[in-house]
């Protein structure tokens, strides 16, 4: 049951002389928000701690004089951490959004934002904000060989946080333009040479929203890699091309490893080829017709077997090889990189688990919650840690999909989606960061209500 955030506050605990010698102000009608930081965590995503029920502080006294002893009056800790309303507001904008909300209702809360994401779109903005990390810009060479600014984080000691999209994606392709035979992931080689700084001990990447199928292969050759065909010419970009590849020739490429440890966000398990590869599977929406999925398929799988003789890497059949036209197979085989699930990998290195501490409530949420949100999507990873350390958790939508009713295994004790609290789709975009605030007050008032 969450503490209620009515009652007078107390003042701190004494540590030395009499109360009456010191006395302590106190504060009142006004929240303290936090963005606290945290350091990325290299190596496994840490195991969540389950929160043992939260001990009062013993007073000295209160503001008022009374005896020692009495106990300390709570202040509600509540921890908001939503991911991306898609095409309306970013993950940090919509944490803000909730947090005037929530202290419209509870207005001496301690309110902590913690913007999250599940590896695709808003990964680099939810984890630079997170941690309090700085933005970065290299111009690359974008998928068709054009100039394009790309936005990179760094984040925590030493960590650095980038996407993939941001020099190769598909909002970077005009539709007249999209051909997968022909787009490289090139610019976003360049882009990791340049975000790789003295002190980088680890990369976190997120691969969604490509519009490339060269298996990474335009990554290599940006970092050093030179791939070859029969007559020892290096081989021009794109997917195509990969069909005429005969050897790989690593020396010009110094190892990253194992000084720099990359962690790619992949929920995706496709293999490298075949039925359910990346050609088949996500060509078709890149602009591939079936001629040109055939062929980008071949080329793939020749790409592979000289990646299995050359380089001792066996990778087209890894769940996550095909991820963003093959560059999951590319990272595995160029960079020694390793593909983990993209929630659990972004919401561990926000520091979520430690901001999670103490907490009374917690406050998540996405544009559309459905099935998918309890099984891969950030919120669902939020609230499955909040429901391991016994906390309730509110969830926030722009509308509800079918199969959301899936959230209550997870401690979801309230679902409040915009479009069945009277407000219509248009309101919502024209005016997003309102509307999600009054959502937020009446989840918080629902809560409430249900626990005093």
């Amino acid at each position: 049951m969450a503490r209620s955030a009515s009652s007078p506050r107390s003042c701190r605990t004494s540590t030395s002389g009499p109360c009456a010698a010191k006395p302590r102000s106190t504060r009142t009608g006004r929240s303290r928000s936090t963005k606290e930081g945290g350091e990325l965590q290299a190596g496994l995503i840490p195991a969540v701690t389950r929160r043992e029920p939260s001990k009062r502080r013993q007073t000295t006294c209160n503001s008022e004089g009374a005896p020692r002893g009495r106990p300390a009056s709570p202040v509600l800790k509540v921890v908001i951490a939503p991911n991306a309303f898609k095409g309306t507001l970013t993950a940090s904008q919509a944490a803000a959004a909730i947090a005037r909300g929530v202290r419209e209702v509870f207005p001496d809360a301690e309110v902590v934002e913690v913007p999250v994401a599940d590896g695709g779109d808003g990964t680099v903005e939810a984890l630079v904000s997170a941690n309090h990390g700085q933005y970065r810009t290299a111009e690359v060479e974008g998928p068709l060989g054009d100039p394009v600014k790309a936005t990179y984080g760094l984040i925590g000691k030493g960590g650095t946080v980038l996407e993939l999209a941001a020099a190769s994606g598909l909002a970077l392709v005009p539709h007249s333009r999209r051909d997968p035979r022909k787009t490289s992931t090139y610019g976003f080689g360049q882009l990791l040479q340049a975000a790789r700084a003295p002190g980088t001990v680890e990369f976190i990447v997120g691969i969604g929203g490509s519009a490339t199928n060269d298996g990474g292969a335009g990554m290599a050759q940006a970092l050093g890699y030179r791939l070859l065909d029969v007559d020892d010419r290096d081989l021009p970009r794109g997917g195509a091309a990969l069909a005429r590849l005969e050897r790989i020739d690593a020396s010009g490429f110094e190892s990253w490893a194992p000084a720099v440890k990359v962690r790619v966000a992949c929920d995706v398990t496709n293999p490298l080829t075949g039925p359910q590869g990346a050609s088949a599977v996500y060509g078709p929406q890149k602009g591939a017709d079936e001629a040109a999925v055939r062929e980008l398929d071949a080329a793939l799988a020749r790409f592979a077997d000289v990646v299995e003789r050359d380089l001792g890497k066996r990778v087209a059949d890894v769940p996550g090889a095909g991820a963003a036209g093959g560059t999951g197979a590319g990272l595995m085989a160029f960079l020694d990189a390793s593909l983990v699930r993209g929630a659990p990998l972004i919401v561990s290195a926000s520091g979520f688990d430690s901001k999670l501490e103490g907490a009374d409530l917690v406050i998540t949420g996405e544009g559309q919650v459905d099935a998918q949100t309890a099984y891969g999507k950030a919120p669902g990873e939020v609230a499955q840690r909040a429901q391991a350390a016994r906390i309730p958790v509110l969830l926030l939508a722009g509308s509800k999909g079918a199969g959301w009713e899936a959230l209550s295994t997870l401690g979801v004790t309230s679902v409040v989606a915009l479009t069945e609290e009277g407000v219509d789709l248009e309101q919502a975009l024209n005016e997003p960061e309102r509307m999600l605030t009054q959502a937020a007050v009446v989840a918080c008032r629902r809560h409430q209500w249900t626990t005093n």
